[in-house]
């Protein structure tokens, strides 16, 4: 079975928490001067701040515990959340998505190549950058030729063994 560990960055590291401990400032300041001026927090902005807080909290424990992040981005929603659950269950900070998101720095994708025709063309080059783990249903040439076109890390064919993904993700997260 895979680890889901890569090396760290120690000026990551470093600059991740000197931002929480920022955040986490500027969040007790909040609350501290609405109490001394006896006015009820600012809930929206606190909320803001708190999960600002918590983002900088997952990139501080990536770096100082090598967590791979990765997304799952399949069309069954369904299936892209259990294949979520079963890599956190490996070790691995794993979220589900039925589209493709704004990406973290070095997040492995897991992509589900049913979904490129619902892709623009930002999206298309983010996705090519991130040389994504692409799985389908689909053995085609076709397919495998839209795969290495997006730079696909691996090329995988559901249904996944989740040892199979983890070994993928390993790879695509040393590379």
């Amino acid at each position: 079975m895979g680890s889901a560990t890569s090396s760290p960055s120690r000026p990551e590291l470093t600059a991740a928490l000197h931002r929480l401990r920022s955040t986490l400032a500027r969040v007790r300041a909040e609350i501290e001067l609405a109490h001394s001026d006896g006015d009820p927090p600012p809930v929206d902005r606190l909320l803001v701040d708190l999960h600002e807080a918590l983002d900088l909290l997952g990139k501080v424990e990536a770096a100082a515990f090598s967590i791979v992040s990765v997304l799952v981005v399949d069309d069954d929603e369904r299936l892209a959340e259990l294949t979520a659950r079963g890599l956190r269950r490996l070790g691995y900070e794993a979220e589900s998505s039925g589209r493709l998101r704004a990406l973290r720095p070095r997040e492995v994708v897991v992509f589900d190549l049913g979904l490129f025709a619902s892709l623009d063309a930002s999206e298309r080059g983010t996705l090519k950058a991130a040389h994504p783990i692409v799985v389908t249903g689909a053995t085609d040439p076709g397919s495998r030729a839209v795969a290495d076109d997006l730079g696909a890390s691996e090329y995988l064919v559901k249904p996944v063994e989740m040892d199979d993904l983890a070994a993928a993700i390993k790879r695509r997260a040393s590379a």
